[in-house]
């Protein structure tokens, strides 16, 4: 008998994490990447005020952070033409999935999800001791019919769908999504991520009353608003439910920096705008990048593009390390067939000017191997 002792469910999972982040990578290659283009973060930056309005609050970073994030709820509300008590703010999206997991799963439940498709919620969902089944992707995309048919099968509690998807970029009109709840099963909750909406095309989004039961959906400062480092995202479903993350959330989860720097980015729409522009600028010049090398693009919503190597998972994976080795960071997704690709993040024309130098080198490298 031992003090150090894990709880069933922990004590039967791996000691890993969903990603190696690149700090990891430099520290084992011994030098800084040249060019940061793996982690879908926004390399053109948060707006100037928000970056001001943090500089500003820091000198006050004794304070908790307000609680309730009231601020900043209620300009979310009126962003989206909801009412605050159907909004919740956490630590990202990560964060909140990890806890409408844990408020909604009962251990054995079965949940949905795609193979290769964003790995945060499985580990969540493991670790409250939930029973993953996965749908292949088709055609590179999420297949919403697929997913809700395998949760009708398999009497899923929960149905997890990206859309923009997330590693392939790919989308779905938003009137697909909405014909999909149709067919939900009644005891099934789905989770929406829209991680990368303010880059998708107006009709990529689908229209949902927010007190629709079958559904919540969550946003992000992570992406278009360039806060990755902050942590901050949010959901937005049926008052209940949301009322439901009181009970569970760490209410002092959110710092108080992070919610003055976050409302000043929700008002500059200028910015928001320039970043929009800067993204679709840059997933052309990669799209051009890939093409000039004999590769072909995948069509993109988000604020990455995922560009086809033209072989198998090895060959791609092999480009990959060559471009690491180079110091360019990229990533690529990890099932197959999708493992075809690598996927490379938008970032500034000196970031993508290293790109255009380094991969012919890879792709050399690569089949030379």
């Amino acid at each position: 008998m031992t003090r150090l002792r894990f709880a069933p469910i922990p004590a039967g999972l791996p000691a890993t994490v969903p990603f190696t982040g690149p700090e990891t990578l430099e520290r084992r290659r011994g030098a800084a990447f040249r060019a940061r283009l793996g982690a879908n973060e926004n390399g053109f930056g948060p707006s100037p005020r928000a970056i001001e309005a943090m500089a500003r609050a820091s000198a006050e970073v004794w304070k908790y952070g307000d609680p309730d994030s009231h601020d900043l709820r209620e300009a979310l509300a009126s962003h989206h033409g909801v009412a605050p008590g159907q909004i919740t703010l956490g630590e990202g999206i990560d964060g909140l999935l990890g806890l409408l997991v844990r408020l909604t799963l009962t251990p054995g439940d079965t949940v949905v999800t795609s193979e290769g498709a964003y790995p945060t919620f499985n580990y969540h969902v493991a670790g409250f001791g939930g029973q993953l089944h996965k749908v292949a992707y088709r055609d590179d995309a999420e297949d919403p019919e697929a997913l809700i048919g395998a949760a009708r099968k398999t009497d899923a509690r929960l149905v997890y769908l990206a859309n923009p998807d997330n590693p392939m970029g790919s989308w779905h009109p938003g009137k697909r999504i909405e014909r999909a709840l149709d067919d939900l099963p009644e005891a099934t909750l789905l989770l929406l991520d829209e991680a990368y909406a303010e880059f998708a095309p107006d009709d990529a989004i689908p229209r949902i009353d927010p007190e629709d039961d079958r559904v919540i959906r969550f946003r992000t400062f992570s992406k278009a608003y360039g806060m990755a480092g902050a942590r901050i995202g949010y959901a937005i479903g049926p008052a209940e439910l949301i009322a439901g993350f009181d009970r569970i959330r760490n209410h002092f989860g959110i710092n108080r920096t992070a919610q003055i720097g976050a409302l000043a980015a929700l008002e500059d729409k200028a910015w928001l705008d320039e970043t929009r522009r800067n993204v679709s600028d840059a997933r052309d010049r990669i799209a051009a990048i890939a093409s000039e090398n004999g590769l072909s693009a995948l069509s993109s919503a988000t604020n990455f593009v995922a560009v086809d190597c033209g072989a198998d998972g090895d060959f791609a994976r092999k480009v990959l390390s060559a471009l690491t080795e180079q110091g360019v960071f990229v990533r690529m997704p990890g099932v197959a067939p999708m493992d075809r690709c690598i996927r490379i993040s938008c970032g500034p024309a000196a970031e993508l000017d290293i790109l255009a130098e380094a991969l012919p080198i890879a792709l050399s490298q690569a089949r030379a191997s």
